[in-house]
C-alpha cells in the first residue's frame, strides 16, 4: 500500500474518532450492523416507513423554500402563490412537489398504517410504536386541511369554510372548536394567522416529536414479523442486516419513488384556480379533498333526525368512535393469545378499509 493511501485512511480515521468522541457514530454503526430486517414474501411493506419519512422531508423542504415568498395574509396570498407559479424561477416546480407531495405523503402514510395493521405489527411490545404511528396519520391530515387554504383560490377557500363548519356539527366541542379555528364567526384575517401558525410551527414540531419516538422506538424493538413467519421454525426464518444490506435497498427505493414522484409533479403541475371572492356563493359540488372524502360522504348518509338526536351529531360521533377504533382494538388484540379476538381484528380491518375505500371513492363522484 502506498504512502498517500495510508496518509488518507489516517485522516479518515481521525476525523472518526475526532467525531465519535462527541457523537456515538460509532455505537450507531455497531448497533445498526447486529439489528436484522427479516425477509419474507412480505418484506415490501417494510419499505413504507422509509418512503413516508422520504416525503415528510420532501415537505418539510419545499415548505421552507416556499416560504420565502409566500404572503400569509387575506389579500395577498393569492398573488404571492400565483408569483411563485409565474414569476419565481422554479418556483411552480418546488409548489408543485409540496402540493403533490401532500397528497401523496398521505396516501403512503394509509399503506403504511393498513400494511402495519394486517401484519399485526401493533402486537406486544409495539402498543406505543403504533399508536405513535396513528398520532403522525392524525397530523399529516390536519396538516392538508391547514395548507389546503393558504392559496386562497376559490376551492380550496370554500373547501376550508365547509370543513370548519362539518367540524363545527361536532356535539358539545364543535361550535367552541369551529369559532377557535375562524378566530370569529366568519373565515377572515385571523383564520390565516392561525392556519398558517399552526402549518409552519405547531404542526411541524409537532410532527418531529412523534416522528422521532416512532422512530426510535422501532429501532429499538426491532421489525415485527407477520404470524405465518413466526410460527416457521427459527432454522426456516430468513433475516438480513440492517446495514449495510436493507439500507441499499431502501435508498434504492427512495430513489425510484422519487423519480416517479417528479414525473409526476412535472408532467402534472398543480394548478391553482381563480381568486376566491368572500362574498360569493360557494361552487356546486364543493368537496373536501380525498382524504376527508369518506368522512364526508358519510354524513350524507344520515337523517336529520334520529329520534331524539341531531343527525348530524350522531354522524360525528359515529365517525369519532370508528376511527378511535383503531387504536382500541389492537389494544384488544395486542397479546395474540385469545385467536377470537385476533380473527375479530382482522376481519374488523377488512371492513374498516372497504367501507373507507367505498365512501371516497363514492364521495369523489
Amino acid at each position: 500500500m502506498s504512502i498517500p493511501t495510508l496518509k488518507n485512511l489516517n485522516i479518515v480515521q481521525t476525523v472518526v474518532d475526532w467525531l465519535d468522541e462527541r457523537v456515538p457514530v460509532k455505537a450507531a454503526v455497531e448497533f445498526a450492523g447486529h439489528k436484522e430486517v427479516p425477509v419474507h414474501k412480505h418484506s415490501i411493506w417494510y419499505y413504507m416507513g422509509g418512503i413516508a419519512a422520504l416525503f415528510m422531508g420532501i415537505q418539510f423542504a419545499t415548505g421552507f423554500l416556499l416560504m420565502f415568498h409566500y404572503v400569509p395574509t387575506f389579500e395577498g396570498a393569492y398573488a404571492s402563490v400565483q408569483a411563485i407559479n409565474m414569476q419565481v424561477p422554479f418556483g411552480w416546480l418546488i409548489r408543485s412537489m409540496h402540493s403533490w407531495g401532500a397528497n401523496v405523503f398521505i396516501l403512503v402514510l394509509f399503506i403504511h398504517m393498513f400494511s402495519t395493521y394486517f401484519m399485526k405489527a401493533y402486537r406486544a411490545p409495539r402498543e406505543f410504536t403504533w399508536l405513535s404511528g396513528l398520532g403522525l396519520v392524525g397530523i399529516a391530515m390536519v396538516f392538508g386541511f391547514t395548507g389546503y387554504m393558504l392559496p386562497m383560490d376559490e376551492i380550496a377557500y370554500f373547501a376550508t369554510k365547509v370543513g370548519v363548519d362539518v367540524a363545527g356539527e361536532s356535539p358539545f366541542i364543535g361550535p367552541y372548536l369551529a369559532e377557535f379555528v375562524r378566530g370569529g364567526s366568519e373565515i377572515g384575517q385571523v383564520t390565516m394567522n392561525r392556519f398558517f401558525t399552526l402549518h409552519v410551527i405547531a404542526l411541524p414540531l409537532a410532527m418531529m416529536g412523534l416522528f422521532g419516538l416512532h422512530a426510535t422506538l422501532i429501532q429499538l424493538q426491532g421489525i415485527s414479523e407477520p404470524e405465518s413467519i413466526q410460527k416457521l421454525p427459527k432454522a426456516e426464518r430468513k433475516y438480513e442486516k440492517f446495514f449495510p444490506d436493507f439500507i441499499k435497498k431502501d435508498v434504492f427505493v427512495w430513489f425510484a419513488v422519487f423519480v416517479g414522484f417528479m414525473l409526476l409533479v412535472t408532467m402534472r403541475p398543480f394548478g391553482l384556480g381563480p381568486q376566491v371572492d368572500p362574498a360569493a356563493m360557494a361552487p356546486i359540488g364543493i368537496k373536501p379533498e380525498w382524504y376527508f372524502l369518506s368522512q364526508f360522504q358519510a354524513l350524507k348518509l344520515f337523517p336529520a333526525k334520529i329520534l331524539f338526536f341531531d343527525g348530524v351529531h350522531v354522524a360525528m360521533v359515529f365517525i369519532g368512535t370508528v376511527f378511535g377504533s383503531l387504536a382500541v382494538v389492537p389494544i384488544l388484540d395486542s397479546t395474540g393469545k385469545i385467536p377470537f379476538i385476533s380473527k375479530f381484528a382482522t376481519v374488523y380491518g377488512v371492513i374498516f378499509l372497504i367501507g373507507w375505500l367505498f365512501l371516497t371513492i363514492w364521495g369523489s363522484l
